[in-house]
């Protein structure tokens, strides 16, 4: 019995005169994601991508996790390949859906004919094969309204297909539709949110992140690129951008007033982050703040962070708390790394008592009694590049 993978689109199903251009991203980016599981037939109609295996040793719930991962598809659910003809769908359904149908008690059966020349209409297709299943399998009874399973025929150009279970997919637009932008990553729980959820809207994003030898270690440098390892199978393939910033710190700490040491770092965190942005063909910044979260990202502290910035800043967890925070990052598995014991830069000289409404004025006097632009120019060449993609494992 042959068995595909049916996709839905998702909003990108909407796109009007571009929406070819979206299914062409999505299509590449299915490809480049299901490539070392083994070769595919790739077509589609009808806002639906359908995915044949070619090779027979080929796992499909490999196929459907990874394919469940993919921004810009709805639904998509494992499907049996029949002929388009009833005996056919019938005989096949019976043997296809036996172990579900089996273990449930309602169901109702559900007709899509996009191939007006089948000899039967919608509503004879469900209550004929519903009228069998109710036969074959004694324990269920029809429910239209909130039925445990449905099961769906669907009657396409080239063939029908059964199938009884519509997952919920990564949803949003595909990767690449929509820009590229640097994501600031630290070790923490926010920012591979923030990149997730700005990937969901069809941003291909890089990530960059600062080390602070000896202060921070090797291990907290190696959880942040596990972090991008992780985040590859939602976002696809990541530049990663390791920062030298020590030099700064140290700088900082002794030119600069205690209590401005965070809002200051992180000025020159995005002047360093806006020119590799630069470089990389990146149109803006991301990075995981919440309003009020800690000191450095209060309202008045961010107004002073992103007055150095001549590219957007975008913070898709602006608004979340942080269980918001924390319930999508065990969602995309990356909350057990953020909460290695690892600091990163950003813990290093913490003011006791830092500035929580700081004046922008106050910031640029007290950035400007040290001439830090030879440094940032340092830092900038020194930083080390490295990719991670999902099919290098």
């Amino acid at each position: 019995m042959k068995e595909i993978l049916l996709a839905k689109y998702g909003e990108m199903a909407l796109k009007g005169l571009n929406k070819k251009t979206f299914e062409d991203v999505l299509m590449k980016n299915v490809k480049r994601r299901l490539r070392s599981l083994g070769k595919f037939e790739y077509s589609s109609a009808q806002s639906t991508l359908y995915i044949t295996p070619v090779d027979e040793n080929i796992e499909l719930s490999e196929v459907s996790e990874r394919v469940g991962k993919i921004f810009g598809i709805a639904t998509y659910c494992r499907a049996c390949v029949c002929e388009k003809d009833f005996n056919d769908i019938k005989e096949k359904s019976i043997e296809y859906l036996t172990d579900i149908l089996s273990g449930a008690k309602t169901f109702k059966v559900n007709a899509k004919r996009a191939d007006k020349s089948f000899p039967m209409n919608s509503p004879e297709i469900c209550a004929e094969l519903g009228g069998i299943l109710l036969e074959k399998f004694p324990n269920l009874t029809v429910d239209v309204k909130n039925p445990e399973i449905t099961v769906t025929v669907e009657i396409r150009d080239t063939n029908a297909y059964v199938h009884a279970e519509n997952i919920k997919g990564a949803g949003g637009l595909p990767i690449g539709t929509s820009g590229k932008a640097l994501l600031l990553l630290s070790g923490g729980i926010d920012s591979p949110v923030a990149g997730y959820m700005i990937a969901k809207r069809g941003v291909h994003i890089a990530a960059i992140h600062y080390v602070s030898p000896p202060y921070t270690s090797d291990r907290a440098q190696l959880k942040v690129e596990q972090l991008c390892e992780k985040m590859t199978a939602y976002c696809g393939g990541i530049a990663f951008f390791c920062v030298p910033f020590t030099e700064i710190q140290e700088a900082i700490k002794d030119n600069c007033p205690e209590e401005f040491f965070t809002i200051i770092m992180r000025r020159l965190m995005m002047e360093i982050a806006q020119r590799i942005a630069k470089k990389d063909n990146c149109l803006a910044l991301v990075t995981g703040e919440s309003i009020g979260q800690v000191a450095s990202q209060t309202m008045a502290a961010m107004c002073c962070t992103d007055a150095v910035c001549k590219i957007p800043v975008f913070r898709p967890c602006i608004g979340m708390d942080k269980t918001e925070i924390i319930e999508i990052a065990r969602k995309i598995d990356t909350f057990d790394i953020s909460v290695q014991p690892y600091e990163d830069c950003c813990t290093v000289f913490t003011p006791r008592h830092p500035k929580v409404r700081p004046r922008l004025e106050d910031i640029e006097k007290a950035q400007a009694n040290f001439d830090f632009e030879p440094l940032i120019q340092k830092a900038v060449e020194n930083t080390e590049m490295k990719t991670f993609d999902l099919n290098k494992g």
